[in-house]
């Protein structure tokens, strides 16, 4: 089909909440992408760092087709065996606690806002809060919705969930005033993704930490963009000054497939209990198989030290450019935000007809998320690109 008769589906039955690009992509391996007409591209976006290990890894590929042949699933009602597994290797890769699996980010957080409230509620507090900050994304449902303080507009999907606190996400004292005896948590994302890329800042950190622990509150950390390997370390918290108790984790989780999860430190892991959560499609063996080759691909020491060395070449590089004026990140999970007068979006649609797939997360901003596996030569490609782009 062509583009425009895409369009015309689009147009006719799909609901209108996405602004897409006019172009259809039919292939992908390792950070290239090919169109319906067989033009290739440098994938700087990596399906919003789902792609961490690339596009068709062959673990991952390998992995699932295996699974596929075997068995689709059975539900939670009884074992199956990657399901475990990966509830394993994500507790001992992170904080050794226990695990609930789910299908996305959004549902990752919906289950660490109910630990939260849970935990609350179990020593006395009768109308837990938890603490956001602005600029946080931490998806669409209504609860995590709630908890996204510039999306969580009244007027349209409203009464929407009571019980969250805004603060603003660089100041640390105006944090320690917001948790209170009520609060049942703090919910951070130690790189906001959506904004723009925007590191929290340790200060925010430490006081979010220090306020928990005098509180008896939880402390999440949003890892569902920052996670799986995009800072240099398989989790973004390691590169920090704190621990979480729980940390959220989905995207790039699944290889490509839809998986989620929410893990906990062991303090917290029999919070949840029978009855308490549940998700029909969670831990399904060909999506948990996925997860596990995602996560054998990407936890390498090797992998994860080239991230940051490439991070910091592409930063540099970006900095270097006429009309960029910051640039902000870590590994790679970069933002750029532009010089006055240049427009984003023109920006990235000129690059994506050069070859270069980026996005635009906010007005004048540039979002560079790319696979985990590209070469030196691709990050080079891609700022020679978007040189030309901005000249």
């Amino acid at each position: 089909m062509s583009v425009a008769e895409l369009q015309a589906l689009e147009a006719r039955y799909a609901m209108p909440t996405y602004a897409r690009a006019p172009v259809e992509f039919v292939r992908g391996l390792g950070a290239r992408l090919w169109d319906a007409e067989g033009k290739e591209y440098l994938d700087f976006f990596a399906g919003l760092s789902v792609h961490n290990a690339g596009h068709c890894h062959p673990r991952i590929v390998a992995a699932i087709r295996e699974q596929a042949e075997r068995l689709g699933g059975v539900s939670n009602l009884y074992y199956t065996e990657p399901a475990m597994q990966l509830c394993e290797r994500l507790a001992e890769s992170s904080l050794g606690g226990k695990v609930f699996l789910c299908n996305s980010g959004t549902e990752a957080n919906e289950c660490a806002i109910k630990l939260a409230r849970k935990h609350a509620h179990a020593r006395g507090v009768q109308a837990p809060e938890i603490v956001v900050l602005n600029g946080a994304f931490h998806g669409r449902t209504l609860g995590a919705l709630a908890a996204t303080p510039k999306l969580a507009r009244e007027d349209l999907f409203g009464p929407l969930p009571a019980g969250f606190v805004a603060v603003p996400y660089d100041d640390p004292n105006a944090l320690r005033a917001a948790v209170g005896d009520a609060t049942a948590g703090v919910m951070i994302e130690p790189i906001q993704g959506e904004a723009g890329i925007f590191p929290v800042a340790d200060e925010v950190l430490l006081a979010a930490r220090e306020s928990c622990d005098a509180a008896d509150a939880v402390l999440v950390l949003d890892e569902i963009q920052s996670g799986m390997g995009r800072t240099g370390s398989l989790w973004a918290y390691e590169q920090l000054p704190v621990r979480p108790d729980a940390i959220t984790a989905a995207k790039a989780l699944g290889g490509g497939l839809p998986v989620g999860a929410c893990v906990t430190a062991p303090e917290l892991g029999e919070v949840l209990g029978r009855g308490d959560h549940g998700s029909t499609f969670a831990g399904a063996p060909i999506a948990a198989a996925a997860a596990l080759a995602a996560l054998e691909a990407i936890d390498d020491p090797g992998l994860l030290r080239r991230v940051r060395e490439l991070g910091a070449r592409l930063m540099e590089g970006l900095a270097a450019l006429d009309g960029v004026g910051e640039v902000r990140g870590s590994g790679l999970m970069v933002g750029v935000s532009l010089a006055d007068g240049l427009d984003a979006g023109e920006v990235a649609a000129r690059a994506l007809d050069a070859g270069l797939v980026l996005n635009v997360p906010a007005s004048g901003m540039l979002r560079f998320l790319p696979p985990l596996v590209i070469a030196t030569e691709d990050v080079d490609s891609a700022l020679a690109i978007l040189r030309d782009v901005l000249a």
